[in-house]
């Protein structure tokens, strides 16, 4: 991997609220940009201003924040997408074009020769107008890489800035994803970006192949939001980019639940327990193993500290506990007592534990306490 810096262009506002059923109003999207800009992500994919009059006026918000981070809107590859930006103020466009035969035959009904006249055209007139331009090559995945290449070859001769390699559909995984990422950064000096799709659970794993093929940009949503099974998720990429890859992605991490918190809140998308990185149960520790090893020593089963990304560790008493998690349970409680004979209170807890079939709540690990 380059040195080069790993720039996160977020498009929660954009590919985010695309998810089935979300909106975010005015309030909630300048909300999203400014906790995004305060901990450090270089672009914000802010909105579609083609979409019409309240879409404009709530780019132009977030245009009058003037925050740190690029504004970039997405634009069909056509002049009177790019104008409805330059009218918001917008000074970054995505052009996208759909790039696989599939498209270009069933759903523009068009040809390779018109798709590439219609990219010389829009970035001829977005160029012309001093803008910062990536071209966002939709369906990338599934393109002829040949094709790909020409057009690769169109954005650097017209001056784009950036090329965005989606895999619209999330079918790739990721090792096809860096040969074809690879073999297009061996092919042009323009900066790559990796936009990827969760479809089959490899969004996370594609961006960062993505990066390892020489991409210095990367899409991303916070809690993976976006059509049909998401996109890549913020707070995963930027810790696999930390931890996985040893790149300092440059990001104030230990906001991340929180902003997580909010956008599941303003999507009415809840953040499962579980999930990766910011769900609020992933650092629970019940096995009497795992829970003993991350009391004496936090990193033999904890790969980062829970405070990192805003979190905090929880011992769970339940039917696989051992004597230090339920030890550790009870001073957490001020419930541990010189008398307290651990040996048959653990085989009650694991009794228990078994007939509900779950940890036990607090109230029945204190109740077991008294009736010891």
């Amino acid at each position: 991997m380059s040195n080069a810096k790993i720039h996160i262009s977020d498009t929660t506002l954009r590919d985010g609220e695309q998810t089935a059923g979300v909106v975010f109003n005015r309030t909630e999207k300048i909300a999203i940009a400014t906790m995004l800009d305060r901990i450090g992500i270089s672009e914000l994919e802010c909105g579609i201003p083609a979409m019409g009059r309240d879409e404009q006026r709530t780019i132009k918000k977030l245009v009058d924040l003037n925050l740190n981070a690029r504004l970039l809107s997405w634009n069909r590859a056509l002049i009177p997408d790019i104008q409805a930006s330059l009218n918001c103020g917008i000074r970054a466009v995505d052009l996208s074009l759909s790039v696989s035969d599939i498209h270009i035959r069933h759903k523009l009904r068009s040809s390779r020769e018109q798709v590439k006249e219609q990219l010389k055209t829009a970035l001829d007139f977005a160029k012309q107008h001093g803008l910062y331009v990536c071209v966002g090559a939709e369906d990338a995945g599934r393109a002829d890489m040949n094709f790909l290449l020409e057009l690769l070859a169109i954005a650097e001769n017209f001056s784009a800035d950036r090329f965005r390699f989606c895999d619209t559909l999330g079918l790739l995984d990721p090792f096809t994803t860096y040969d074809k990422v690879s073999t297009l950064a061996h092919q042009s000096s323009i900066d790559l970006e990796v936009h990827t799709h969760n479809d089959l659970g490899m969004a996370t794993a594609n961006a960062i192949a993505g990066i390892r093929a020489g991409a210095t940009y990367v899409s991303t949503t916070v809690n993976g939001i976006g059509e049909r099974a998401g996109n890549a998720a913020l707070e995963e990429v930027v810790m696999a980019l930390k931890h996985a890859c040893e790149i300092d992605p440059q990001i104030v991490t230990t906001d991340l639940a929180g902003i997580s918190r909010y956008v599941a809140a303003a999507s009415g998308r809840p953040v499962p327990p579980w999930k990766a990185v910011v769900g609020e149960k992933v650092f629970s520790h019940e096995s009497g193993l795992h829970a003993d090893g991350v009391l004496k020593h936090p990193s033999t089963y904890e790969g980062f500290d829970p405070a990192e990304v805003g979190l905090q560790r929880h011992i769970v008493v339940g039917k696989h506990s051992g004597r230090s998690g339920l030890k550790q349970r009870l001073h957490e409680l001020q419930l541990e007592q010189p008398q307290t004979d651990l040996n048959k209170l653990l085989q009650r807890v694991r009794s228990l534990a078994g007939r509900r079939k779950r940890a036990l709540l607090d109230h029945e690990l204190i109740a077991l306490c008294r009736a010891s």
